[in-house]
C-alpha cells in the first residue's frame, strides 16, 4: 500500500487502516507470489497479479522440514523509520503461515518530490493450503511497522 500526505488526516488514515492486509488465493499451483497492491493514486483499489517462484524480496530457505524465513530486505530507500535491530528469521512447519508487516517513509532519489509512505504485508504459507489460508489469524507475526511522522 502506498499514500501520500494527502491521506494522513484522520478520515482517510481511518479508511486506509481498514483495508484488507491479506485477499484469497487464486488457483496456482505453488511457489506462487500474488502481488497485491493498493495506491492512493488508485483511490486503494486492489490490483492483484501472479507470477510463479519465489518474491526475491523474500529470503526463503527449507531445512529439516521447515521453511526458514529471513527477515525481508531492505533498501537504502526504505531506511525510515530506523530499524536498530531486525527481528530473528522464523521458521515454519508444514501447514503453518507467516504474517510479516513493514512500513516505511520515502522521498524521491534527489530529495525533491515530498515523502510518500508505504506498508507491505508479507503473507507466507508453508506446505498445502486452501485459497483462504490468509484470511484467518497467523500461526506466526512478525510486526515491524514503525511510527511515520
Amino acid at each position: 500500500m502506498t499514500w501520500t500526505k494527502r491521506s494522513r488526516g484522520a478520515e482517510a488514515a481511518t479508511m486506509r487502516n481498514a483495508l484488507p492486509v491479506a485477499f484469497p488465493l487464486p488457483d496456482a499451483p505453488a511457489p506462487v507470489v500474488h502481488d497485491v497492491v493498493m495506491s492512493e493514486r488508485d483511490a486503494f483499489v486492489a490490483r492483484a497479479s501472479l507470477r510463479d517462484g519465489a518474491d526475491p524480496g523474500v529470503r526463503l530457505r527449507e531445512s529439516g522440514g521447515r521453511l526458514l524465513v529471513q527477515p525481508p530486505a531492505l533498501s537504502l530507500l526504505q531506511a525510515m523509520p530506523p530499524r536498530r535491530r531486525r527481528p530473528p528469521a522464523v521458521r515454519l512447519a508444514p501447514g503453518q503461515w507467516l504474517r510479516w508487516q513493514l512500513n516505511h517513509r520515502c522521498s524521491s532519489a534527489a530529495g525533491m518530490a515530498d515523502w510518500f509512505y508505504t506498508q507491505n504485508t508479507l503473507n507466507i504459507a508453508y506446505g498445502p493450503h486452501t485459497p483462504d489460508v490468509f484470511l484467518g489469524a497467523p500461526t506466526r507475526h512478525v510486526d515491524e511497522r514503525g511510527y511515520l511522522r
